[in-house]
């Protein structure tokens, strides 16, 4: 069996949902040792080991993925999530699609470059942890300087092995209104903080982000996800909040639309900031999307930016704004979904088209 697949099966079978990512990044890094890459880890929390491997002298594309994955969720599986079953032509587990395969491939792909004769370009592997909870690793190792300058960043999240060209950027708000407290059958000595946060809630779902619709991201958009105040039903809350997801486009400005929300709620509401990540977006000519389409990759066509976020928003500015591609072997429509699985040809076939587009940009 193609080795990219083997790999991906070991890393499927190594439990790292939401943490302990370090069983992952161990095996990862011998291997990538053994092939000559100098390797760094970096520990954002105990367990929690993501790294960064790099070979050749000059600036490097950078070659990312993360080792975490989601929550199994409540439905029962078909296929045992870490057992990394084959049936077909379909791998399972959680983590198939989101993204052990996409890692498999690009360190497969990463140790062919090194070993293949000819023209080669340096290479950075940087694999992270956290990224589904708000890129947590990915901050970490910037902060630390452990991300160099590169000429291209390509992420392996899963797209079907097609070239897109960039994702919406993700500002994740907490809106919170404070009363007084009282007795629930006396609500007129207190101030209801739900009341407050009720009347909110209809500004936010009008409001406006005040940019125009990108031509290929479309429009920044925004959604209440969770509301939660009050402590028993006898009393009358003195704290509620809401949760808000903003999606935003190239060149927007996450500072300017803050503020324009808080101007919209008013000083009934403070707003504080749970995830801060920017668009990305490249050009559909850069010679990084040529390569890897004349490499096999299918082209962006009508639909050519990733619905999720990716680690590209804090990697890619670290990178020295180097230009950005997202293309994996995992299916899309199976992140996060129970019985996750990734198509075992597609494995195979990033390998393929990695290799030849490092072969092309070398």
């Amino acid at each position: 069996m193609n080795e990219a697949v083997e790999l991906a099966r070991e890393l499927i079978r190594i439990d790292s949902v939401g943490g302990g990512e370090a069983a992952v990044a161990g095996p990862l890094a011998r291997r990538l040792s053994e092939a000559g890459f100098a390797v760094r880890t970096h520990e954002y929390a105990p367990g929690r080991t993501g790294l960064v491997a790099r070979w050749g002298t000059g600036e490097p594309v950078t070659l990312t993925g993360h080792l975490d994955t989601v929550p199994l969720g409540g439905q029962a599986w078909r296929h045992e999530p870490h057992a990394a079953e084959i049936d077909g032509d379909r791998l399972y587990g959680r983590g198939s699609s989101d993204m052990k395969a996409g890692v498999a491939a690009l360190v497969t792909a990463a140790e062919r470059h090194v070993r293949r004769t000819g023209p080669k370009v340096a290479l950075e592997l940087v694999l992270t942890v956290g990224e589904e909870t708000g890129c947590e690793g990915a901050i970490g190792m910037v902060a630390e300087g452990l991300v160099s300058r590169s000429r291209a960043l390509l992420v392996a999240e899963p797209t079907a092995n097609r070239v897109l060209l960039g994702h919406k950027g993700a500002l994740w708000l907490e809106a919170t209104t404070r009363g007084t407290t009282a007795h629930g059958s006396m609500p007129h000595l207190g101030d209801n903080a739900i009341y407050k946060l009720a009347r909110l809630i209809g500004v936010i779902e009008k409001f406006d982000p005040g940019v125009p619709e990108h031509p290929w991201l479309g429009p920044s958009t925004v959604n209440v996800g969770t509301v939660r105040g009050g402590i028993n039903v006898n009393s009358v809350p003195d704290l509620a909040a809401v949760t808000i997801d903003l999606r935003t486009v190239a060149d927007q400005d996450h500072g300017r639309l803050r503020e324009r929300l808080q101007a919209a709620l008013g000083g009934e509401a403070t707003l504080g900031v749970l995830v801060d990540l920017p668009a990305i977006w490249t050009d559909p000519d850069d010679p990084l999307v040529r390569a890897l389409v004349e490499a096999g990759a299918g082209a962006p066509g009508d639909r050519p930016a990733a619905s999720y976020f990716t680690d590209a928003s804090i990697l890619a500015p670290a990178c020295g704004g180097a230009p950005t591609v997202v293309c994996g072997p995992g299916e899309p429509e199976q992140a996060h979904v129970t019985d996750e699985y990734c198509t075992v040809h597609r494995i195979e076939e990033a390998v393929e088209i990695y290799t030849a587009a490092l072969a092309r940009f070398a």
